[in-house]
């Protein structure tokens, strides 16, 4: 399923967290977030992440919006257009899982080249619907590194090996 949802704006505030009534809720104006996500955007993230929120991914493990926000306005600096767009979701008691791909072009190397990460987060809500775990699952190794050229072979030759 890919998530459709209208954009949100700097200008237009999102709802606010309380109205967050459950994980449902909450996962919906995530999706909603992400599905249409630029810079723009940014300044809202304390809208949709607690305080202290724990953000970790392959190449970070951070605490706290501003840490947070510092890692998606790299993603920006780094990547052209870069799109999120969901696939399925599990939903729990105040958790999600979500199933995604990124698309994206490298900004400063292959940047004709469309690239895409297929990933999975697991979200935990606190009572007021934001977010206090983001936690990002995805293979750096076949979606990222195997694409540099300098890296690539010996990261194929190393997935061939171990499958053995």
């Amino acid at each position: 399923m890919t998530a459709t949802v209208p954009p949100p704006t700097a200008s237009a505030s999102a709802p606010p967290a309380c109205e967050a009534h459950d994980a449902h809720d909450a996962t919906a104006r995530v999706v909603a977030l992400f599905a249409n996500f630029g810079p723009a955007q940014l300044p809202l993230l304390d809208q949709y992440y607690a305080a202290q929120a724990r953000f970790k991914d392959p190449f970070h493990d951070v605490q706290g919006v501003p840490a947070i926000t510092a890692i998606f306005a790299h993603m920006f600096e780094a990547l052209h257009a870069p799109r999120f767009v969901f696939i399925d979701q599990i939903i729990g008691a105040q958790q999600a899982f979500l199933t995604w791909d990124l698309h994206f072009r490298f900004r400063r190397w292959r940047a004709h080249q469309p690239e895409r990460i297929h990933g999975a987060t697991h979200l935990r809500f606190d009572a007021q619907g934001r977010i206090t775990l983001h936690r990002d699952y995805w293979d750096s190794a076949e979606e990222l590194f195997e694409k540099f050229p300098l890296l690539g072979p010996g990261m194929r030759w190393l997935r061939k090996r171990a499958a053995a």
